[in-house]
């Protein structure tokens, strides 16, 4: 079996386009990733583009061999876009070899820890009391496990106000759902350590699972300052490190109790396993990072069934995800099933995609009161 073509897919949906590769062979067998980066597709694309020159001809089965000249050969390494193009292919190549031997890809990875994987979904709402009504939404389509922002329209105020903002909309969520919920905060790191340390503490009482990426993630040191200071809540961070090296000093100095690669940035099943193994020997628990299409989503679901510290998975709520695919992930109550079809265990619905082209955007932008530039 040989590679014959490497393809790029794109799909404007409701947030994003979601990026899916296609990696083809000879033999008529067709494996499926995904490299969604919002608002960086191109740049993505042209990578993919890049890399197809080192696999074309080349044998699909020797995935680890191919991951370490898409990451190597090239000189230049690490990074998002590198990263994300790297995983689209590797999860394309593991879908592949699962198709060839006819097993689901985690039977490939060891076989599965577990027999289902619990999900976690996204709480919105432009004040707690919309927050709390459309958690309320969530627990009716039964899931247990509920994150929220920031608040987003505090993003042109201080700090100050951005902590008080954050603790009522926690507060609301709290008491609409009781306390058999679990809850959590991602803080998309737009504070500096001396104000996530005083979130932390004023989060205490609302018992949540995790906090998410409290600091930036450019210096771990400043993540070791939140650290020492032992707050009454989980740590967690990982959606933008790239690499068992980017995630090597967290893990090592245990700055957090919970990892959070992502299937579709940092290196694909092949990495991501890696990552998880470093986990492991620190105790550290592992919920991937995922607000992506319905390819990184099953991806991530046979990363969770193949691996001992696996925690939570997010999954975003958004249109078209059920529809683009012929079969692909089950989801019940909160939990997705394990695949059982070769491979990944997802078609995808080619004349949907084609139907909803790439569309290019944005992130909006934010800026504090004086005019200066806030983290979004």
């Amino acid at each position: 079996m040989k590679i014959t073509a490497v393809r790029n897919r794109l799909m404007r949906v409701e947030r994003q386009n979601w990026h899916f590769v296609e990696v083809e062979t000879d033999e008529g067998l067709v494996g499926v990733g995904e490299a969604s980066v919002e608002w960086r597709e191109r740049a993505v694309v042209a990578a993919v583009d890049e890399l197809a020159t080192m696999l074309i001809g080349e044998d699909p089965n020797l995935i680890e061999h191919h991951w370490q000249r898409m990451h190597r050969h090239g000189f230049w390494r690490g990074g998002v876009i590198l990263g994300s193009a790297i995983s689209g292919i590797d999860q394309a190549l593991w879908d592949l070899k699962g198709k060839r031997l006819g097993v689901p890809v985690y039977e490939l990875l060891g076989g599965p820890t577990r027999q289902r994987v619990r999900l976690y979904t996204h709480v919105h709402g432009a004040t707690p009391e919309a927050a709390a009504e459309h958690a309320l939404e969530l627990i009716g389509r039964g899931y247990t496990a509920l994150k929220m922002g920031v608040p987003r329209a505090v993003a042109a105020a201080d700090e100050r106000s951005l902590l008080r903002a954050t603790v009522a909309r926690i507060e609301a969520v709290r008491r609409a759902v009781g306390e058999e919920i679990d809850l959590m905060l991602d803080n998309h790191g737009q504070l500096a350590p001396g104000d996530a340390i005083e979130l932390g503490r004023a989060l205490a009482p609302f018992g949540l699972l995790f906090f998410e990426e409290p600091v930036p993630p450019d210096n771990a040191e400043a993540l070791a300052k939140v650290a020492a200071a032992q707050l009454p809540v989980r740590l967690a961070t990982g959606e933008r490190l790239f690499s068992k090296w980017d995630y090597l000093p967290v893990l090592h100095n245990r700055l957090v109790d919970v990892a959070q690669p992502d299937i579709c940035h940092a290196g694909g099943l092949t990495e991501l396993r890696k990552i998880a193994a470093l986990a492991e020997a620190s105790y550290i628990k592992i919920a991937p990072h995922n607000p992506n299409g319905p390819v990184a989503t099953i991806a991530s679901v046979h990363l969770a069934a193949s691996i001992s510290n696996f925690l939570i998975l997010e999954i975003a709520q958004q249109p078209l995800r059920e529809e683009i695919q012929r079969y692909g992930l089950t989801i019940d109550k909160g939990w997705a099933l394990l695949p059982t079809r070769p491979g990944l265990g997802i078609e995808l619905d080619a004349e949907l995609i084609a139907a909803h082209p790439y569309a290019p955007g944005s992130y909006e932008p934010a800026f504090y009161a004086d005019g200066s530039v806030a983290d979004i």
